[in-house]
């Protein structure tokens, strides 16, 4: 993403759109919080050329095994690149674009009810691919796995040893700061709300997709729920149906940022990239037909 010179108006992590339409100038006046404008979008995708495409890429047997997040995550990373709608936020009523692509998620240190939980920040660039991802991804998911915790968490860990009464007063400050893009760079480091979008995959602990909500905190506008697989009927045009495995999306947004066109148009540009998960491999920024 071109790194443009910051000008008055400008927060540390995006540039002020300065030339909208009346009606997403207006939307955020009159709405101007981002958990009152949600859309929520549930989409099924088959896995066939997927799991074809796992097989290939593990063929080889890495150490850390290309997985069926690996390839939402880069989709979805490609999709913001090349819909730069969908990596805007609004904050204080302004409409920006953020300056870089970002995903995050949390990782569970163990899979028990008292095992810690950490955050893992992806930061893509224009030439990102699958690969490049993956290895990122197993960077920060060996990093969290360890006793080491990340900046947010640690932060999170000061209040919570503070007197109560101060910590809610330092907190109430600070999502004050939070309005204007000014909160210290050290809490927010890894915070998932500070980023273009926030995955869960809830199929890893055998849970079916749904809603998420967004959050009035930090400018991601995006959530994206990853369900359980599950074979389900895939009905032909004349009738007949065939058993295959799925997945089922759910897909929350901020209705305030684009039309519903470009919303169908990027959910579309998604669904193509998993069925033809051999376009990840092309830098982030790549066009594709779709």
């Amino acid at each position: 993403m071109e790194k443009k010179k910051r000008r008055l108006g400008d927060r540390k992590d995006g540039q002020l759109l300065r030339k909208v339409d009346p009606m997403h100038f207006i939307t955020p006046l009159l709405y101007p919080n981002r958990c009152d404008c949600e859309a929520y979008i549930s989409e099924t995708v088959e896995l066939d050329t997927i799991n074809a495409y796992l097989e290939k890429k593990n063929a080889d047997n890495p150490e850390f095994k290309y997985t069926m997040f690996h390839v939402i995550l880069a989709a979805i990373v490609k999709t913001i690149t090349l819909r730069p709608k969908m990596n805007t936020f609004i904050a204080n009523k302004n409409i920006y674009q953020r300056n870089e692509v970002s995903a995050s998620f949390v990782v569970k240190k163990q899979f028990s009810d008292h095992a810690a939980e950490a955050l893992a920040f992806i930061h893509a660039k224009d030439d990102s691919t699958i690969d490049t991802i993956h290895a990122d991804l197993y960077r920060q998911i060996t990093s969290c796995r360890s006793d080491k915790l990340d900046s947010s968490t640690e932060s999170m860990d000061m209040f919570n040893k503070m007197p109560r009464f101060l910590s809610k007063f330092i907190v109430w400050v600070i999502t004050r700061l939070d309005v204007h893009g000014w909160v210290p760079a050290s809490l927010i480091e890894t915070d998932p709300y500070y980023s273009s979008v926030v995955l869960s995959n809830l199929g890893s602990i055998k849970l079916k997709s749904g809603y998420h909500h967004l959050t009035n905190w930090g400018t991601c506008s995006l959530f994206c729920i990853i369900g359980e697989k599950k074979k389900q009927p895939v009905f032909r045009e004349d009738g007949t149906y065939e058993m295959k495995e799925t997945v089922d999306l759910g897909l929350t947004i901020d209705e305030r940022l684009a039309d519903g066109y470009y919303y169908s148009k990027s959910v579309r540009l998604l669904k193509h990239l998993l069925t033809h998960p051999e376009l990840l491999e092309l830098p982030a920024n790549q066009d594709v037909e779709y």
